[in-house]
């Protein structure tokens, strides 16, 4: 496809001057639509400096939200827009290969997300047909020129030929002669996650799909309200009656059913409350649920950035008078925590500190909470451009700094003491074989250690789908969660 216009050849160099064309319309000059240049802006973000959306779509809807002419409907426009393209990417992909000629790879990316956001309005919202194209069209005017548009136009006019449905029929293999390749184009998530989440689902089609479909679904917001500090009749209360819910499982959550800015609430806005998901606030409960014999006086959280499971312990740890230590390698995430943490009741310390480096002295702590870095396959719904620049290499990368900081864990926490080894991933290679391998010594180096695992189930009472123990795996289609994972390890000698 040429980018460059022709060029017109110059009168009087053996050529006759073009005569007007008098049935030629007007140039009319392409018209801005705030709400799809909006969106067209965040998927270039994310495409270009591996930014997340949920970290650049905020401020650019408060500086639209200056234009009183931006309402509230563009706003939750420009998020449908954002947020269902970049989910359902794998889908269109291969919806808008099928109408063109050459190798996606060969689309400029700019020209791919004006079409990724077409076809999510073609294929994924109640947009009008002729509305959807028009305004996608007109949009490719303005970020790509004329030229451009033309083939933009002719793609959608394509995709427009059928619904989804009739697009999956014709782009998806049947499941019977490549399940992982059906489900991977018919739900939208790279093969090899869907690979992994099924090995670490178990089970037949029904699980995984219920699990795929689970990931492409708009989450709650959900609130903790701190212990000693709100109470969540208080943010019931402030949220409103019509648009908030009481929590499934944590008596601290609160969820914001209708939606809503968080931010504009004065409990969050002052931290005795906070934007949490249930099941980060189901590992921090079961941490502090598991008795100790003794002492009970030191908790520790080793990889406590942003901050939200380290601000719940910091406030149980303050009703039974205990200390904790947050501590966070990244000196600006450290900042975060202690922005989490201002105003927590009781002692507390936040220290910019590898975990795999400790300045505390062995045996230090009676419980010790290790989040660990991990691929964030836990929070699709919430990161759906993670699913698209994961790669399953990275799970390499990480493999030895799990390893490390659960040693680490085990080795800071006394004798009796108990460790809590979470991850955002329900990946095995990042849950139970990390666990295995420390408790067994396997690697380079690595000694058996001396530390026995819990039963985690009974430490989240109520919450059913739980497995055969004794680690816990969270899933977003079972318990409306993240897939967060915890394994409780008791220190024996």
């Amino acid at each position: 496809m040429s980018e460059q216009p022709r060029r017109r050849p110059a009168a009087g160099a053996g050529n006759k001057p073009n005569k007007p064309n008098k049935s030629a319309k007007p140039y009319r000059r392409p018209q801005k639509d705030p709400v799809r240049m909006l969106a067209f802006e965040v998927l270039r973000a994310v495409d270009e400096r591996d930014a997340y959306a949920n970290l650049v779509l905020p401020p650019l809807l408060r500086k639209a939200r200056q234009d009183e002419s931006f309402q509230a409907r563009d706003a939750a426009l420009a998020t449908e827009l954002v947020y269902g393209t970049l989910r359902r990417q794998g889908t269109y992909d291969a919806v808008i290969k099928a109408c063109i000629d050459r190798p996606l790879r060969e689309v400029d990316p700019p020209v791919l997300d004006v079409l990724s956001l077409g076809a999510h309005q073609l294929l994924g919202t109640r947009i009008p047909t002729h509305a959807a194209v028009s305004a996608s069209v007109e949009l490719a005017r303005v970020v790509l020129g004329d030229g451009r548009a033309k083939f933009v136009n002719a793609v959608l006019r394509k995709i427009a030929a059928h619904d989804l449905d009739g697009w999956l029929e014709r782009v998806a293999p049947p499941y019977e002669e490549d399940a992982e390749e059906h489900l991977a184009v018919f739900h939208s998530h790279p093969r090899w996650i869907v690979s992994a989440l099924w090995d670490a689902l178990g089970g037949g089609r029904a699980g995984i799909e219920d699990l795929l479909e689970a990931d492409n679904e708009r989450p709650e917001v959900t609130l903790v309200a701190r212990p000693g500090r709100s109470t969540p009749e208080e943010l019931l209360e402030a949220v409103g009656e019509e648009s908030a819910l009481p929590g499934r499982w944590s008596p601290y959550a609160v969820r914001m059913a209708e939606g809503g800015e968080p931010g504009a609430l004065e409990a969050v806005r002052d931290g005795s409350a906070g934007v949490q998901d249930e099941g980060s606030q189901l590992v921090a409960m079961a941490l502090a649920a598991v008795p100790v014999e003794g002492r009970d006086e030191r908790w520790l959280d080793g990889c406590a950035g942003p901050g939200g499971k380290a601000a719940l312990l910091a406030a149980l740890a303050a009703g039974r008078g205990a200390f904790l230590l947050a501590s966070e390698k990244q000196p600006h995430r450290a900042r975060l925590v202690e922005r989490a943490l201002a105003g927590n009741p009781g002692p507390y310390q936040v220290i910019a500190a590898d975990g795999t480096r400790p300045p505390w002295l062995p045996g230090s702590f009676d419980r010790v909470l290790m989040d660990v870095p991990c691929s964030g396959l836990g929070a699709l719904r919430r990161r759906p451009e993670a699913r698209w620049r994961r790669r399953p290499e990275d799970l390499e990368g990480f493999a030895p700094l799990q390893r490390g900081l659960l040693r680490e864990a085990l080795s800071a926490v006394r004798v009796g003491g108990v460790v809590g080894y979470a991850t955002c991933s329900p990946h095995l290679a990042e849950t139970r074989v990390v666990v295995d391998d420390v408790l067994k010594g396997r690697g380079a180096g690595a000694d058996p250690v001396s530390a026995e695992l819990i039963d985690a189930r009974p430490f989240m009472a109520g919450v059913p789908g739980l497995g055969d123990g004794p680690d816990v795996q969270l899933w977003p289609h079972l318990h409306g969660t993240d897939a967060m994972y915890l394994a409780l390890l008791r220190r024996t000698a």
